[in-house]
């Protein structure tokens, strides 16, 4: 893992300079309505680089308005020269198509804060655009109106090296990413993922940010998490689209090693079907990073 740390720098600096020369041309320049007001709270004031943070949106809409289709939620975390460092675009969990007068939207989603070579306080700025038309984005109230986005938060970013981290041992393909969003990077397990990480000797978290191929069986993969030859918790993986899950690692499991085993298993695994790809495949790992609790 800390041998794509600089590749990643290189790929999430990129996007980033490109969607902030994009933003320079975006948004509308007319003073209508506003349709909703946004605000964010985030989980804490702090994050460390490459590490999870909770970021809860909440939109309350205006008496009277309607949304003129589906927008998506842009989010950029802006650094103290106006340089866009992170972009978080997302769907919200309800179309804003089905957005109703006078009522309120919130939910929280959990993302990871991209390893940048920035560290300070950042700006977060939050807006809607159109789906089918990007530039256009919905006049909202919120502090600090700027080209239709608003300061929402900041976030002081730490350094990565605040983090636990963990060391691959074996069981991992090399690191891909998608060509049109390199900041978004995976590896696909084998049938044991092993890595280790500095024990904390105190309740931690595993965050394991994952997808799988449930249609290649008539039952989906199992997969077991172990500390060391410890089962700590089982469950099937049948979702193709990426899903978080937060796995308890209590201090009795972890116990007073000074270097935690961490294994995780797949019941089966697959090939890729065609081609000359032969690799023995398990599951897809978008992260896995131990915190507290």
């Amino acid at each position: 893992m800390m041998l794509q740390t600089l590749t990643r720098q290189r790929a999430v600096l990129s996007a980033g300079l490109s969607v902030a020369v994009i933003l320079a041309g975006c948004g509308s320049s007319d003073d209508g309505p506003p349709v909703a007001s946004v605000s964010m709270t985030l989980s804490r004031p702090a994050s460390a680089l490459g590490s999870p943070i909770d970021m809860t949106y909440r939109f309350e809409l205006a008496p009277g308005a309607t949304l003129d289709g589906d927008y998506r939620v842009f989010v950029h975390l802006l650094d103290s020269d106006g340089v866009n460092r992170w972009t978080d675009d997302h769907d919200p969990p309800v179309k804003t198509s089905a957005w109703k007068a006078g009522e309120t939207i919130e939910y929280t989603r959990t993302s990871f804060v991209p390893v940048v070579p920035y560290l300070g306080e950042g700006t977060v700025r939050v807006g809607l655009y159109r789906v089918d038309a990007p530039g256009i984005r919905a006049p909202l109230s919120g502090p600090e109106p700027e080209g239709r986005s608003y300061k929402v938060a900041t976030l002081q970013l730490l350094p990565q090296s605040d983090n636990i981290f963990i060391v691959l041992r074996s069981g991992a393909h090399p690191a891909e990413f998608a060509p049109e969003n390199p900041s978004r990077e995976w590896f696909w397990t084998k049938g044991d993922y092993i890595a280790s990480f500095k024990n904390p000797k105190k309740d931690a978290v595993l965050y394991l940010d994952f997808d799988s191929r449930p249609d290649l069986f008539n039952e989906p993969q199992v997969v077991t998490v172990y500390l060391g030859d410890e089962s700590v918790e089982s469950f099937v993986a049948d979702n193709i689209n990426p899903l978080l899950r937060r796995i308890p690692l209590n201090a009795d499991q972890l116990g007073s090693v000074d270097m935690a085993e961490l294994r995780i298993s797949v019941d089966r695994t697959f090939s890729p079907v065609g081609g000359q790809d032969t690799r023995e495949l398990g599951i897809r790992v978008y992260h896995v990073f131990v915190g507290p609790s």
